[in-house]
């Protein structure tokens, strides 16, 4: 399985996928999400979660951020910004909804663009193919999904980028 995302530049996530984007929620987050592409998914999937994380922000916030959780995915092609209106694949709560973002789960249940406050950051993005469908619930934090998972991945798929500080 693969995944691919033309929101990439020379390793470098595109401007308009984080802090210097111009789309935020209305407290600040930027949420105009990366497109992506998934292949070669394995027969018998049924699924597709994703992960993307920010293991470089321990240094700064002390914490792996996650940027964008979801669940239930059954398509292999998300546009650009799909985050802010899809209703057919679950999103959980990304770290913009902790002590140090502020947001109520409700408001960071979406993508949540990167923002690297110390330097340039890697974003990590992880799909998974499962065999079944995830009972979870709009909002689903990490650990609910990584447990949930145990037992149903049939294969998965990496992308890294960098986006600048």
């Amino acid at each position: 399985m693969k995944v691919s995302s033309s929101a990439l530049k020379n390793g470098f996530f595109e401007d308009k996928y984080g802090k210097r984007g111009t789309q935020f929620s209305p407290n600040g987050m930027p949420n105009y999400s990366i497109p992506l592409e998934i292949s070669d998914a394995p027969t018998g999937t049924k699924s597709f979660a994703l992960v993307l994380e920010d293991k470089d922000a321990v240094g700064a916030a002390g914490y792996v951020w996650i940027h964008w959780l979801v669940a239930n995915l059954n398509r292999t092609s998300l546009p650009e910004n799909d985050s802010i209106s899809a209703t057919d694949y679950l999103q959980g709560r990304n770290s913009w909804s902790g002590k140090l973002g502020g947001l109520s789960v409700e408001e960071a249940s979406f993508y949540g663009g990167m923002a690297p406050p110390n330097a340039d950051h890697r974003y990590e993005l992880y799909v998974y193919a499962l065999d079944c469908k995830l009972d979870l619930a709009q909002g689903f934090n990490y650990n609910d999904l990584h447990f949930g998972m145990q037992g149903h991945i049939l294969a998965q798929a990496y992308l890294v980028g960098c986006y600048k500080k």
